[in-house]
């Protein structure tokens, strides 16, 4: 599973998975065993906001604090993003 980064935001790798490439672009937030179950699912839009789709076992104080991240870094998590997949932001499907 492609990380975003190597290091944890709120406690949590950000990644996606190479058989979620079909959707638009979005972020899971996962614990070190980087499992479905249990992660938050965020579906990123065009200006870097995010459409929580998924909160899994995540607090609220938690979501904020990758929301955020998102929103600064989406650019630059998108360059990764393309490199496995040719769909857009959430905001242009």
């Amino acid at each position: 599973m492609p990380k975003y980064y190597q290091y944890q935001i709120a406690g949590y790798y950000l990644y996606y998975t190479s058989h979620c490439i079909i959707e638009c672009m979005h972020v899971h937030a996962s614990d070190k065993k980087l499992t479905e179950g249990g992660s938050a699912k965020f579906f990123v839009n065009s200006d870097g906001s995010t459409v929580l789709q998924n909160r899994g076992i995540l607090s609220d104080i938690e979501i904020g604090k990758i929301q955020k991240f998102i929103k600064i870094n989406y650019l630059e998590m998108f360059e990764k993003w393309s490199m496995d997949s040719d769909k857009g932001f959430f905001d242009q499907q």
